[in-house]
């Protein structure tokens, strides 16, 4: 199954030629979603191929980028990692667009165990996922990094973006000032750059026997990046959901120290908190940075930096609103 960017065949075409089934996923709420779909070889239980479809110019770009970084990533030097990465099979056409198709991977992605009953309430499960994304990561920094950056290169950028999406709100010349104070405090320190998948968190982790069998969206991913991110996405994005299943005001169920209310409270916390997990998700991120070259008291000042990315990069205005304001709940707690 190959095709190239000149004579590209149709999905259409690409559905006919895999004689068997085919599952379309559209789970996403982005504004500028993708429609993943599934390709069963005639007789497997398992899926052969995945290919992505956008939905929009802007989904359309974002395929174009992730074939463009899957195709530039130097394999030699991943290893056993290899196997983790999805290879492009083909660049075929949809109604004018790019549709990528890559090779699937093994597992269970780790956000629906994640979302199971009481797995999140469960230390043993929860330390089982922290430690299996920090060992995938480990040796993603172990067979990539080359050269170190500035840790204060996190924010690059970040300023501006947020004056130009929430210059209207009055609170947003505070958050400059905080961010200007922030990236003081970051520059300076010196950090591992490498391979960065720049979304790495749980509904991208395929899972199976405790290990990461698979990683997959690969459209923000940089040869070079500062590999504090990915450690600070994860455990971000692992902390916000503790307490969905838990109504307003009630404690969730296996954390003393969290009740479920406002958007971010299981971050918060994840940061400020006591307890079992709260230890745990500190440790990722200490054991983490201490790898990449940093001192374990950057782990507040790195959670906070990714925030603010996040709020700048962010497709959906609310979901980039609500980052925001979890920033400044979480800066006004500092007490530099």
């Amino acid at each position: 199954m190959t095709a190239t960017m000149t004579g590209l065949r149709t999905l259409s075409n690409l559905v006919d030629d895999a004689h068997g089934r085919v599952v379309c996923l559209a789970m996403s709420k982005d504004p500028n979603a993708k429609v993943t779909v599934l390709l069963f070889p005639p007789g497997q239980d398992q899926p052969g191929f995945v290919a992505k479809v956008p939905t929009t110019d802007a989904s359309a770009r974002s395929v174009h980028l992730e074939a463009s970084m899957l195709a530039s990533l130097n394999r030699r030097r991943l290893g056993p990692l290899n196997d983790t990465i999805p290879r492009i099979a083909a660049v075929v056409e949809h109604m004018g667009w790019p549709v990528l198709v890559t090779t699937a991977l093994p597992g269970r992605v780790m956000l629906a165990a994640y979302h199971t009953w009481r797995h999140t309430a469960r230390p043993d499960s929860v330390q089982a996922d922290f430690d299996a994304a920090g060992g995938w990561l480990a040796e993603l920094s172990r067979r990539t990094a080359s050269g170190q950056g500035d840790l204060g290169m996190m924010l690059d950028g970040v300023a501006p973006t947020i004056m130009r999406r929430f210059g209207e709100d009055p609170d947003t010349a505070a958050d400059l000032e905080h961010l200007s104070a922030l990236r003081a405090r970051l520059d300076g320190h010196q950090v591992a750059r490498g391979v960065m998948h720049g979304d790495f968190w749980p509904g991208n982790l395929l899972i199976s026997d405790g290990r990461v069998r698979g990683v997959i969206d690969w459209e923000n991913s940089r040869p070079d990046g500062l590999m504090t991110r990915d450690l600070a996405r994860f455990m971000i994005a692992y902390s916000l959901y503790l307490d969905r299943h838990t109504r307003a005001g009630r404690q969730v169920s296996g954390h003393p120290g969290l009740r479920a209310g406002q958007w971010g409270a299981g971050l918060e916390y994840a940061i400020n908190g006591t307890g079992w997990y709260p230890e745990v998700a500190q440790r990722f991120m200490a054991d983490g940075l201490q790898r990449l070259g940093v001192t374990a008291d950057c782990v507040r000042d790195v959670i906070l930096a990714e925030l603010a990315c996040m709020a700048a990069e962010a497709d959906l205005p609310d979901f980039a609103q609500s980052h925001l304001q979890l920033f400044r709940r979480l800066r006004s707690e500092d007490g530099r």
